[in-house]
């Protein structure tokens, strides 16, 4: 009621708008609280009591006191401060108690931070972290500054009230500080209303503002709660519900406050004020409220309120599930959080020291967190200062020393710091590793490489504190002076690598409003102003800090650390050997260390220890990670070893130098090595049985026998042996021989055998007697390994022994000739080649005395020699030889050989060059000077033979007059030639000259010179010609070679003639033979009269002056003579103006860049020197727009021209101009080109309607093109400017064609925007030119960035969390949505692309494990939502361990959208059998004297197990009984002490039976085999545990149990290899039966398809392939395009909000119209609507509504007032027509297509168009509504066809009663529909691709097929089974030997010889991998 009423006066108050107060009766008579408003707005304070006195019905004596919810009295003073709205209460006295609980009304709007500070951060951002700690943490702050000024304990308590028989799940939140009042109160409820902004009084002049606290040490002041945001901001993000319950000091109230999400909810909902509530003013322990059944928790929380002086408690309800199960599960997590994050305040300024001496008592901040499960159960406690494993904890602890500092920056900004040192100790680092970070377990291998030793690695050095608080997700790395160098120096590198750092900053440095990070303290802390200073024992050092720092690192080093030093660097180097690719390189390399007091160096002898199997060796090199130089300490390293002794080994080992044995003597490792040494083979022992040695470097006559040989291998002490002396696996050893024949070309084998070893007579080689080849031989024995013939073993070459010998040659028995050059020259001596061998065809030594004879085939021709051994010398032919290229047979013969004659053949050619003939022999010859000589020579040898010969040149040199020339042949190739072959030319002989001529060889000065006599006679060719002018009546006179004339220009020269000269000065006739020879230049044309007469054609003298001309007359014969002349030309008369205007392009208002240069020239336009300096001013210049004051002309007197500068345009249009000179008489026009002037700005052509609307990753269709404008506004074209698109706003990010371009010939650049993204609302592009650093302004346009609804932005994942995962179960249902940016799901989604990603391990952020199982979307079920997509029935890991599930999504080829990854736990199933995790293998024992042999098992572990073999016994404890059982009535064996059975504990399901042995002389069977039965016996009797058995034998003695130890673990390897057989075929079985179900589901749906196809009229006939299918599909997609190209009308409007969710799309998409006519007239009747978006949802208005800023028309569907209307037209009534209709009529809704959403559009349609009737013409829409009208029925709007509209009115005619023509819609119409063959094609396409999808897997699962059964009929496979059935065998007959009675026999020879062969291992069939099952789609 109380409540009602203060609502009621909260109305009153708002209508009125007046200042009134609410007044509560408190006083002790009085029932209830009742609210009164009384009115103060014009009330003074005496006014405002009797006011009071009348409303309360007051008597005048009655005593009262009028005082606030804080019980503070109203005085005169007091009551001028009184805000509007305010609670006061009505009491007798001001110490009254209050008898009922009041409500106060308060508001607690957001302030305006909310809006200013909002995007800072998101609050709870992870970071891969839980947040909810941080929650809690923003409660206890506030606690902290509540408890700040507490004299005593500050006491602040968590409750985690999770008993639901009590109310809960609850948390409260309580501590003991100062309270809150109730505008306190109402301060907190307002979000982000800050400490620095709120006003906590009730009265405005009560300014108790902000005050900052005094600075102590670490900051640690308690002012954490701050910003005004993170408590509510927790709370709501733990619950949906909190209850502030809060009493102020000395206050008598307790102030009660409620929020939640329910009630904001249902404000919202009655369209209620949101930010509004009570706070209800309650005495201590009222709890007259609470809902006493559903809140009893709450109950004792209020009853705990009466012995409290000051107290706030936070109840938060309504606690998120996953919350619950996070802090049951994890709560000394969770706790160790809080504990880090508030380290400082629980223990102090110095830490949690424990090895401090420090008191506890000084701490006074408790904060004690208990867990409330059940109420039988005790409640969970935890104090955080009991916390002794968080970080913090862990880093004071485990540091030796500390270096503080302060860091000092602007203001009063200070930072406290503190480096800490953890050294390394021994063979570990101490620096703390998170004990709840996950690592890989370690690995004791030999071969591990500890790649990261050093102990912080990458991670940060400093935490960061704010105000003694922790901020989480800050960290400092490192600073400048304290990082790590990248070179060593004094400190050795890893130490920066032990030092951890906190840094405790003020709260002068911005955090976030949630405190997760910090603004800018890192910026901050790196500004050159910063000041770092060293405290030491409490006092601040000015001194360099990096310098004091490095100093404490190296002595903390020196002093603690404890570590190896590695010395004698060597360099550095790659190891391959390393796994990890970034982990190879560098390793230094270094000689020796120093390690726990002892030198280890290279060489020395080393023994490991930890290593299978133990390694003796010698130090090769030290490896250490890094690249160092010179000697450095490490915390650890490597060792490389080579393995000695080195025969056996022969490798090298890399191991940790912590596994080097340091116990291990040199003698020990040396007398281990020598022992192993003396084992192996030493050396060969060789023997000649037939007594016929050989010995070494012998020499024999080839074809000598050797052999036999026997050969002997011995170790060094002298011992035979045939095998190499291995422990295991012993290998055999074979001799090979060789004989190498070390031939000139290389060497050669001529001899290889391989000699077995013998017991008889060791290793034998039989004679050899095929040595005939000559040379030198060895015979080599080597040592091999009989399996590999390897002659190394462990890189020793094994032992051999080499023999050397050499082989000759025989005597001589046969001769040949050898090589004869050929051919030879005529008496030019040569020798022939003799070659003698032996028997065996090897060269021998000639017999003494051979007298060899020759003999020759040609009676011209002989031959003589004398023999000299093996060469007949000195062979010379004499002769002529007549034709050249014969061959002549030689014979030679040498008696006493056989055969005795050898032959060969022999070209023959002339000899040495002897003679010179010259032709002809003649001794004066004359000679015509010009004309040739012709003289033939020819080279003879000394038997006349005409000889040729390299280098063979004739000269012929002519004496008897000067510069003659020398004439040479060459008669190299045929022995003869032709000399003076050339014309004679001798320099003007008048007269009769004599010459010598000399012949002679050069190169031959034997030969013999010849001379001849030349008689040279004058030539009577022409030799000079002369030219001359001859006037009539004038002498003659001859121009001179190269004459100069002068002559004006344009004028003809005339009267030239010619004459001709020969040799000897005669003048020479001019017959027509000649003067057809007389060229000139000047002309082409020639009359041949004139020429014959000596007359040359006239000559016309060139236009251009100024200029040489030149001339010439030649004539032409064998010899050209020639004379030329000169001609210089003068200019003619003044005529014309001749303008220079070398640029004729200009700007506007620009100058003409270059000048313009005027001259006078003649009629040939030559220039003339009429113009001088005083010209200038009989010069004028004229243009249009001509800015003649900037014209100059002046006078050029270099040039002697007049010069014209400043010709500039300042008006007009850009085009040309006509540029007017005028001189004298003279004029001169010259046309100019004027462009635009420079670029000035920008403009956008075809500017749309802005803001532009687009779709958030979408992008523009229509580009925006730029137009480049001078000053004037014309068009630019410059070419230089370059313009560029740029955002204004930081956040939106565009992709455009091109960012940056120039602009094209017309001044325009288009940009096209192809995709645009960024956050929600309105941004600008800036379009902006420039050119050498010159701006030019362009347009903004504004752009309006939608959410696209059908992007996937995220996924989000909803499944049952609290279920149970068992191994081999099924996964709980995951369902998946697909959401977009604006939170919606995004509907056109395949579910094909989602897929499951689940690996075994830990969520790490990283991307999944490639051994990760894909499992695909399940099957959309008819219940499900759209857009949401259910994995269901997937199978849980049969393995039980941590599990990661992702979901991800394939948006494209390369693009993923990847879920958070979620952890799952797959917990064991049910426990259900007692197994070993490994079978053992079958004992064999005996009952002797000796225990080893009666053992049965030394050491077994059994586990309770679900039945995938997963330990399933967590919390089963038990015995397990040990018994033996037998067959029939078998005496069974005894164990020790006579015990039938024994018990082990059974501890959490793990039993470890150890030292398990049957009693001595047990009783037994001798060779039965009897079980162990475990028998588990539980605790818990509900549980049933299946046993286990394990078979053994018995035996009487120890040689029995050899035999059946043996048979028994051949049995277990048998039956091991035969079940894998077995596996192995039974899958391939199964995959047989399963491809050919497939084959034949395949063929199946393909003979469904058939008769499908050929309804269709496909033919089938022609579809066999599937390259033909393909074919076929290619066709139909070619003309569905073909179709979909054709012109079709369609409606351009843009719209970018189709596809949103609930959204349907824009008025003028949603239909289609056939005619366009008819299409055309609709649009433009509703072309107001064609641009409204029609949504499904008011809710999806309203954003689009606001998304434009209320520019978009929308309308929601739900709003749609719409009733089935089956009315027919007005004319028909009752089913039968009024009139005849004209016109045909038609409902216009009724020619609307809709492609979809038919119902809704149809909705739509039928509210904009009515009953609007459409008809033919408008006669007929008249004639139609007068009928209508007179059968009194309304008549609705008529269209017609042409594009009329009768209004429903009557009203028609006008322009807005006409339709424009389409094209003036500008694409605002209804688009036309697809033709049906379009649907009958795209129906064809999808059932060819079922047909293609059809064949592709029938013929996939055929060749699948196929290819199995090959592989089941394969070699290998056949082979297996054959080896299936021999181990079949084989067991059947060890399992028949092992059950045959036990008997004892004498243990026969065989038995032996049987053992021998059985220890050959069987060989284990490998598996072959089974293929994922197909099935073919149905």
């Amino acid at each position: 009621m109380a409540e009602a009423g203060a609502d009621n006066v909260s109305v009153n108050r708002e209508k009125k708008h007046l200042k009134s107060v609410c007044v509560y009766d408190c006083r002790p008579g009085s029932s209830e609280a009742v609210a009164r408003a009384i009115d103060v707005a014009s009330l003074d304070y005496k006014a405002f009591l009797q006011a009071v006195k009348r409303e309360f019905s007051l008597s005048v004596n009655e005593t009262f006191v009028i005082s606030t919810t804080d019980r503070r009295p109203i005085d005169e003073e007091l009551y001028m401060e009184i805000q509007d709205g305010r609670t006061l209460h009505l009491l007798e006295s001001v110490d009254q108690e209050l008898s009922v609980a009041t409500q106060e009304r308060i508001e607690y709007l957001p302030h305006y931070h909310t809006l200013v500070q909002c995007g800072m951060y998101e609050y709870y951002a992870s970071e891969g972290q839980k947040a909810l700690p941080y929650a809690f943490a923003e409660l206890i702050d506030n606690a902290l500054s509540a408890t700040a000024k507490n004299t005593g304990k500050r006491s602040i308590e968590i409750r985690l009230m999770f008993d639901e028989a009590q109310g809960g799940p609850a948390v409260v939140v309580m501590d003991n500080g100062c309270g809150m009042t109730s505008k306190q109160l109402n301060n907190w409820a307002v979000y982000r209303l800050s400490k620095f902004i709120r006003n906590n009084s009730t009265f405005e002049d009560d300014h108790s503002g902000y005050v900052r606290p005094r600075a102590v040490p670490r900051s640690l002041n308690s002012d954490i709660s701050y910003f005004g945001v993170g408590g509510k901001q927790a709370v709501f993000y733990i619950g949906q519900c909190v209850r502030m319950i809060s009493k102020p000091t000395d206050s008598p109230y307790v102030h009660e406050f409620i929020m939640s999400k329910e009630d904001f909810e249902r404000k919202e909902k009655n369209k209620e004020d949101i930010y509004s509530g009570f706070i209800r003013n309650r005495k201590p322990g009222d709890c007259t409220h609470l809902n006493v059944g559903e809140e009893q928790f709450l109950q004792s929380i209020v009853l705990e309120e009466e012995n409290k002086k000051s107290f706030t408690a936070v109840v938060i309800t309504g606690i998120q599930p996953e919350h619950v199960t996070y802090l049951k599960q994890h709560f000394s997590l969770w706790t160790r959080v809080l504990a880090h994050t508030y380290h400082y305040y629980i223990h102090g300024i110095d830490g949690n020291d424990k090895k401090s001496l420090r008191r506890t008592d000084d701490l006074n901040i408790d904060i004690q967190i208990s867990l409330f499960e059940r109420s039988t159960r005790m409640p969970r406690v935890m104090n955080l200062r009991e916390v002794d494993n968080d970080m913090q904890t862990l880093y004071v602890n485990s540091s030796v020393s500390t270096f503080e500092f302060k860091a000092t920056g602007a203001g009063d900004s200070l930072v406290e710091g503190i480096i800490r040192f953890h050294p390394f100790l021994y063979d570990q680092e101490t620096y703390p590793v998170d004990p709840y970070a996950t690592s890989a377990p370690e690995d004791e291998d030999e071969e591990c490489v500890v790649l990261n030793p050093e102990g912080r690695g990458k991670r940060p050095i400093f935490e960061c504190f704010w105000n003694g608080r922790l901020i989480p997700y800050t960290t400092v790395s490192e600073f400048e002076w304290c990082a790590r160098p990248k070179k060593a120096g004094a400190v050795p590198l890893e130490c920066y690598n032990r030092i951890s750092g906190v840094l405790f900053a003020n709260d002068r440095f911005q955090v976030s409003t949630n405190k997760l990070t910090f603004m800018d303290l890192e910026l901050q802390l790196r500004d050159k102003d910063t000041i770092f200073t060293r405290v030491n024992n409490g006092q601040e050092q000015r001194v360099r800090i990096q310098r004091e720092f490095i100093n404490w690192l190296k002595d903390c080093h020196e002093r603690f650390d404890k570590q190896v030093m590695f010395q004698g660097f060597l360099g550095v180097t790659t190891r391959t050997d390393v796994t990890t690719k970034r982990m190879q390189s560098p390793w230094a390399q270094f000689k020796s260390i120093k390690w726990d007091g002892k030198t280890y160096e290279k060489g020395q002898f080393v023994k490991s220890v930890r290593t299978q199997p133990v390694m003796f060796g010698s130090i090769v090199q030290f490896l250490l990670y890094g690249d160092y130089e010179g000697d450095v300490y490490s915390t650890g390293g490597h060792v490389q070893i080579s393995l000695e002794p080195k025969e056996l080994y022969g490798e090298k080992k890399i191991i940790p130098i912590c596994k080097i044995d340091r116990l291990a003597t040199p003698a020990v490792i040396k007398k281990n090595i020598e022992d192993e040494l003396a084992k192996l083979p030493d050396r060969l022992r060789l023997t000649w049985p037939e007594e016929n040695p050989w010995v070494d470097k012998d020499v024999r006559p080839a074809g000598t026998p050797m052999g036999p040989i026997k050969v002997e291998i011995l170790n060094k002490k002298g011992e035979s042996m045939s095998r190499l002396p291995l422990a295991v696996n012993a290998k055999k050893l074979s001799i090979r021989l060789r004989v190498i024949w070390h031939s000139s070309k290389g060497d050669v084998q001529t001899n290889s055998h391989i000699a077995v070893y013998s017991a008889k007579w060791e290793y034998w080689f039989k004679t050899m007697g095929n040595l005939s080849k000559l040379g030198k031989y060895t015979l080599n024995l080597q040592t091999v390994i009989s399996d590999s013939l390897a002659d190394e073993w462990a890189g020793k070459r094994l032992p051999h022994h080499n023999l050397n010998f050499t082989i000759k040659e025989g005597e001589a028995v046969a001769f040949a000739l050898g090589l004869i050059s050929s051919p030879v020259q005529i008496g030019v001596p040569f020798s022939i080649p003799l070659e003698f061998k032996d028997e065996f065809e090897n060269s021998a030594r000639p017999p003494a005395d051979i007298k060899p004879q020759l003999e020759c085939s040609s009676p011209d021709l002989n031959f003589e020699g004398t023999a000299f051994g093996s060469i007949i010398k000195d062979v010379k032919a004499r002769g002529n030889i007549g034709r050249l290229g014969k061959l002549h047979t030689v014979k030679v013969q040498i008696p006493g050989l056989k055969p005795n004659v050898q032959s060969f053949q022999i070209a023959v050619q002339p000899g040495l060059p002897h003679t010179l003939v010259v032709f002809p022999e003649d001794d004066v010859i004359s000679v015509e000077n010009g004309t040739p000589v012709n003289i033939r020579v020819e080279v003879h040898d000394e038997y006349h033979n005409i000889t040729t010969h390299p280098k063979l040149t004739v000269r012929c040199q002519l004496l008897g007059a000067p510069d003659l020339s020398v004439d040479v042949v060459d008669c190299s190739l045929s022995g003869s030639g032709l000399l003076l072959a050339k014309p004679l030319q001798l320099k003007t002989v008048h007269t009769q000259q004599n010459l010598t001529a000399k012949f002679s060889i050069p190169n031959h000065k034997t030969v013999a010179c010849v001379e001849r006599q030349l008689c040279v006679l004058p030539s009577s060719r022409v030799t000079r010609l002369e030219v001359y002018t001859q006037d009539e009546g004038s002498d003659v006179m001859v121009l001179q070679d190269t004459e100069r004339i002068d002559w004006t220009a344009g004028d003809t020269l005339g009267s030239l003639y010619f004459r001709l000269y020969d040799e000897g000065d005669r003048l020479v006739s001019l017959p027509p033979k000649l003067t057809s020879k007389i060229k000139v230049n000047w002309t082409a044309e020639i009359n041949p009269e004139e020429l014959s007469k000596g007359k040359l054609p006239p000559l016309l003298v060139p236009t251009q002056a100024q200029r040489e001309h030149y001339y010439s007359v030649s004539f032409h014969d064998q010899q050209t003579v020639n004379t030329s002349f000169i001609i210089m030309t003068r200019p003619d008369e003044p005529e014309d103006l001749r303008v220079n205007l070398s640029d004729v392009i200009v700007q506007m208002g620009e100058t003409l860049s270059r000048d313009i240069y005027v001259d006078v020239i003649d009629q040939f336009g030559n220039k003339t020197d009429s113009l001088s300096a005083d010209s200038v001013k009989g010069l004028k210049v004229s243009a249009d727009d001509l800015d003649k004051k900037s014209l100059l002309i002046n006078w050029q007197a270099s040039t002697a021209q007049l010069l014209v500068r400043g010709v500039r345009f300042a008006s007009g249009p850009p085009g040309p101009r006509e540029l007017c000179f005028r001189y004298q008489n003279m004029k001169k026009f010259v046309r100019i080109k004027v462009t635009a002037g420079p670029p000035s700005n920008l403009i956008l052509l075809n500017k749309p309607e802005l803001p532009l609307q687009v779709l958030n990753g979408q992008g523009l269709d229509t580009p925006f093109i730029l137009q480049l404008c001078d000053e004037w506004g014309n068009p630019s074209p410059d070419q230089r400017i370059n313009i560029m698109i740029k955002t204004l706003s930081p956040q939106l990010k565009i992709k455009s064609s091109v960012t940056s371009q120039p602009v094209d010939v017309e001044g325009k650049a288009s940009f096209t925007l192809e995709t645009i993204s960024g956050p929600k609302g309105e941004h600008r592009l800036e379009f902006q030119g420039s050119f050498s650093r010159k701006s030019i302004p362009g347009p903004v346009v504004k752009l309006n960035v939608i959410p696209d609804p059908n992007t996937p932005f995220t996924l989000d994942v909803e499944y049952n969390k609290s279920v149970t995962l068992c191994a081999g179960e099924i996964f709980p249902v995951f369902t998946v949505a697909v959401l977009s940016e604006d939170g919606g799901p995004v509907k056109n989604i395949c579910p094909a692309s989602l897929s499951m990603l689940l690996w075994q391990g830990s969520a790490s952020g990283s991307p999944p494990s490639s051994e990760a199982s894909t499992l695909k979307c399940s099957k959309r079920e008819d219940s499900e939502t759209d857009g949401y997509f259910c994995f269901r029935d997937k199978q849980i890991p049969e393995l039980a361990g941590k599990y990661v599930i992702q979901f991800v999504l394939a948006c494209e080829k390369s693009k993923y959208l990847w879920s958070q990854q979620i952890s799952v736990n797959v917990v064991p199933n049910k426990p259900v059998k007692l197994a070993p995790e490994a079978p053992p293998l079958t004992p064999v024992v005996s009952n002797g004297n000796t225990r080893g042999n009666r053992t049965l098992l030394d050491s077994l572990c059994l586990k309770i197990m679900d039945m995938y073999s997963n330990a399933a016994g967590e919390g089963l404890d038990g015995q397990v009984f040990v018994t033996v059982i037998g067959t029939g009535d078998a005496e069974l064996p005894c164990f020790e002490n006579g015990d039938r059975g024994v018990s082990y504990s059974l501890i959490n399901g793990v039993a470890h039976i150890t030292d398990l042995a049957v009693l001595e002389d047990s009783p037994g069977v001798d060779g039965a085999e009897y079980h162990l039965h475990f028998n588990p016996k539980l605790k818990m009797s509900s549980v049933n545990i299946t046993s286990y058995s394990l078979a053994f034998r018995f035996c009487n003695d120890a040689e029995h149990q050899k035999v059946m130890s043996t048979l028994s673990k051949k049995k277990d390897r048998l039956s091991q290899s035969v079940l894998m057989y077995r596996d192995i075929f039974d899958t391939n079985e199964q995959l047989k039966s399963e491809l050919k179900c497939q084959v034949e589901d395949a063929a199946n749906k393909l003979r469904e398809l058939k008769p499908i196809m050929i309804k269709n009229e496909f033919n089938i006939s022609e579809l066999t392939t599937i390259k033909a299918v393909e074919n076929a599909i290619n066709v139909k997609k070619n003309i569905l395009t073909k179709i979909e190209n054709q012109h079709r009308r369609k409606c351009t409007i843009s719209d970018p909000f189709k596809g949103s969710p609930d959204v349907l799309g824009k008025i003028g998409h949603l239909a289609h119209v056939e005619d366009d006519d008819v299409a055309k007239v609709i649009s433009w009747h509703i072309l107001g609507d064609m641009d409204c978006v029609v949504t499904e949802t008011t809710d999806a208005a309203m954003k689009i509504y606001s998304d434009t800023n209320g520019r978009q028309q929308v309308i929601p569907l739900e709003t749609v007032f719409w009733k089935p209307n089956n009315r027919p037209l007005p004319h028909i009534r009752n089913g039968s027509p009024l009139f005849p209709p004209p016109g045909n009529p038609v409902f216009v809704k009724d020619l609307l297509i809709f492609p979809q959403h038919a119902e809704s559009c149809n909705k739509v349609f039928t509210s904009l168009l009515g009953d609007t009737i459409l008809v033919d013409d408008l006669d007929s829409a008249n004639d139609y509504r007068r009928g209508v009208v007179q059968n009194k029925t309304q008549c609705p709007t008529i269209l017609t066809r042409q594009g009329e509209r009768i209004r429903s009115n009557g009203k028609f005619g006008g322009l807005q009663n006409k339709a424009p023509s389409i094209e003036k819609l500008r694409g605002q119409v209804f688009g036309a529909p697809l033709p049906k063959e379009h649907n009958n094609t795209q129906a064809q396409i999808e059932l060819l691709q079922q047909y293609l999808v059809a064949m592709q897997k029938s013929a996939k699962v055929q060749s699948e097929y196929s290819s199995h059964m090959q592989y089941l009929k394969s070699p290998e496979m056949v082979q297996k089974q054959k080896e299936l059935q021999l181990q079949e065998e084989e067991l059947r007959g060890i399992e028949k030997t092992l059950a045959s009675t036990p008997q004892r026999t004498p243990r026969p020879a065989t038995v032996k010889r049987s053992l021998e062969t059985e220890t050959q291992e069987h060989s284990i069939p490998p598996k072959r991998s089974r293929r994922k099952t197909r099935k073919l789609d149905c």
